[in-house]
């Protein structure tokens, strides 16, 4: 069984080693958006589901030896693919409809590879099971999900910290390389062994009862349900924090751990307890995720209260999809059901979702097909009371249950679109419109929220329509930047993320303000819904499309000023801030041009990124802090400021704003090959 043990751990792990790195490499090239991971795990599990159909295909209707051939045929033909290394033909040229892109450009760097790993785990345990008749190989389907979580586990912690992409590419391609050896030799000596199993063979005993569709079904709901829930749960971490590995990397472990738990011994599944509980899980993650950022508990403790209630639903729906596994003749089958069920959540959630509703309502569906999902188990189960009296008390206490809690889920629903007058989503995610009337007219105003996050406010009254609020105010480091041109001097300035368009209310004549965008949806907001791009005086000019793409094929414009102020909710973008962005940035300033970044943040502290960006290039960097005023009107920021102009930050109004940073040897610089976002966590 060695053999086999080892195979099946070391393609797992590959399997699982490979998600973060890629996702990682092409998230810069779609604007570095937690869409992207969704995505990629769409991807992943539709390879996962073609590699089951291929193992089903070929244990059904190839002899050993022919299996042997067929597959050792395709992984000496992956050779040829590596390293995996993504081409910069893929890079987009548009923003519009990048998820068949990102599909496409995985297909073509890690298809052929991804797929064959993905049909080991079902492919090494049929081998296992005709070389060693009467077998049971369900343990070693335990060793391949234990295989994926360190997997996972491992990159934040080692990998991702020691190796630059371009070295993990390689080191996980000499590892591929290594799996197709010893696959090879697995194989060979499998179909070996079965030929000589079936020559010694008893009498067989009487033929196994195949699975029922009505097992198959209920395997595929039980494995959808989850699905669902890991990626709808991912994206709105990520989403509200920072589309990092780590936040990728933690629901999908716990996913992975719950495989491993129930399939490798029942003892771990207590049917009793977990049902039990499963409500209270339900529960509280809507009640996460329905608090605003101002009430939600510390961010190491509110991530740690949706661990372990997505935990719980994980162990219930795979501890009872352990208990439908049948006899290991239809292994194959039943792994392929397993499959089709992980696809169709991940469809579900990445590619219908987006497409159908108007807000993030995939989470609160989620949990409502986890309460059904729950309901249906019970109800099949003949040996509970709840089939056997459908009047009795058991009944009634769990149909009350499940109604209020689909009740309060359908309520949650409700409310996230209730206060606002524009509700829009797409890839990039759900922007709404919020209209506040306030006391007096003269109050009214209307904002832009991505997430949980204000992205721009504007007076609704005509006389105040070019007031300059939120985090761009006077007494900011942007508003310190605009107030020191001279009557009369014309200005070129670029700004990376629309928002509702408030920087150009600082436009004079003549001036020219250059918005970079990727989301399409935020220029139709906020030429539809905001004034401040209709009424400023200056140009305006929108560029739709990645900023740094966009700049890296545009001649040098020489900009006086260029604004970083790119969120995707509360989430900036780590390829906006590393070295070789910097470089870009200036290559486009005059030699005297100011670079202003926004880093607000309420879990990342960026100071010492921009420390260690500004002083590899030579630059000076200024920190200027600002806190809320009395009116509400101008919110606290944080802005580093960076510029080869030192006469500039020795002015005394920049002075008195701010200080400058302080040194952070401690950190690498960031780079496009290097981040490591764990260090700066508040």
């Amino acid at each position: 069984m060695l053999f086999y043990a080892v195979t099946i751990f070391l393609s797992a792990f590959l399997l699982f080693q490979v998600q973060p790195i890629i996702a990682k490499m092409i998230l810069p090239w779609f604007g570095g958006t937690a869409a992207v991971w969704a995505t990629c795990l769409l991807f992943f599990q539709a390879a996962l589901l073609l590699g089951y159909f291929y193992s089903h295909g070929i244990v059904k209707r190839l002899k050993p030896k022919q299996q042997w051939m067929l597959h050792s045929a395709l992984l000496l033909l992956c050779l040829l693919l590596l390293p995996i290394t993504p081409n910069a033909s893929w890079k987009p040229l548009t923003p519009d409809a990048p998820i068949f892109r990102i599909l496409g450009l995985l297909a073509a760097t890690i298809g052929l590879p991804y797929f064959l790993l993905s049909t080991t785990g079902p492919l090494i345990q049929a081998w296992y099971v005709q070389s060693n008749p009467g077998a049971i190989p369900y343990r070693l389907f335990a060793l391949s999900n234990l295989a994926s979580m360190l997997a996972l586990l491992s990159y934040p912690p080692l990998i991702e910290p020691n190796l630059t992409l371009h070295h993990q590419a390689y080191v996980w391609s000499g590892g591929f390389a290594l799996f197709t050896v010893l696959c090879i030799f697995t194989g060979w000596r499998s179909y070996r062994t079965a030929v000589v199993a079936e020559a010694s063979a008893a009498p067989e005993d009487p033929a196994p009862q195949p699975p029922t569709r009505s097992l198959y079904l209920m395997a595929i709901g039980l494995s959808a349900v989850p699905s669902m829930l890991l990626l709808s749960l991912t994206s709105h971490m990520s989403m509200d924090l920072a589309p990092i590995p780590f936040l990728w990397i933690l629901p999908l472990a716990l996913y992975l751990l719950t495989f491993i738990l129930c399939f490798d011994a029942e003892g771990w599944y207590r049917r009793v307890w977990f049902l039990a509980a499963l409500p209270f899980a339900i529960a509280a993650i809507g009640w996460l995720m329905r608090l605003d950022p101002s009430e939600r508990p510390d961010v190491r403790l509110c991530i740690t209260e949706y661990a372990f209630a997505f935990f719980i639903v994980c162990m219930c729906c795979h501890g009872e999809l352990a208990r439908l596994k049948p006899h290991p003749k239809f292994l194959t089958g039943y792994f392929l059901m397993v499959s089709i069920g992980g696809a169709l959540g991940g469809v579900f959630v990445a590619l219908i979702a987006p497409s159908v509703f108007n807000a993030n309502y995939e989470l609160p569906l989620s949990l409502c097909c986890c309460v059904a999902m729950a309901c249906l188990v019970l109800f099949r189960d003949n040996g509970w009371p709840f089939r056997k009296d459908l009047l009795g008390w058991p009944a009634i206490a769990l149909f009350t249950l499940s109604a209020l809690l689909i009740g309060a889920l359908a309520r949650e629903m409700r409310e996230m679109v209730s206060d606002s007058i524009l509700v829009a989503r797409n890839f990039y995610g759900e922007l709404r419109v919020k209209q506040y009337d306030g006391i007096y007219d003269w109050d009214g105003h209307r904002s832009l929220v991505h997430g949980s996050i204000n992205h721009g406010e504007e007076y609704t009254h005509p006389a105040r329509r070019k007031e300059i609020a939120t985090y761009y105010c006077p007494d900011t480091a942007l508003g310190l930047v605009m107030g020191t041109r001279s009557i009369g001097q014309i200005q070129r300035v670029a700004v990376i993320g629309l928002g509702t368009g408030t920087i150009a209310a600082y436009s004079r004549m003549g001036d020219l303000y250059r918005f970079y965008e990727i989301n399409p949806l935020v220029r139709k907001i906020s030429n539809e819904q905001f004034w401040y791009l209709s009424t400023a005086e200056g140009l305006v000019e929108i560029a739709m499309g990645d900023a740094r793409l966009s700049l890296e094929r545009e001649p040098v414009q020489n900009f006086d000023t260029i604004a970083v102020d790119a969120f995707s909710s509360d989430s900036i973008p780590v390829h906006l801030l590393t070295r070789e962005a910097m470089l870009l940035y200036f290559h486009h300033l005059k030699p005297d041009g100011v670079l202003a970044v926004h880093i607000s943040n309420r879990y990342i502290d960026l100071k010492p990124v921009l420390e260690r960006a500004a002083q590899s290039i030579g630059k000076s960097a200024l920190i200027v802090e600002t806190d809320d005023d009395e009116e509400g009107k101008c919110y606290g920021t944080t802005w580093v400021l960076i510029t080869g102009n030192k006469d500039l930050l020795e002015r005394p109004e920049f002075k008195k704003a701010g200080t400058p940073p302080t040194p952070a040897p401690w950190l690498p610089v960031w780079t496009d090959d290097y981040s490591n976002i764990y260090k700066v966590l508040k």
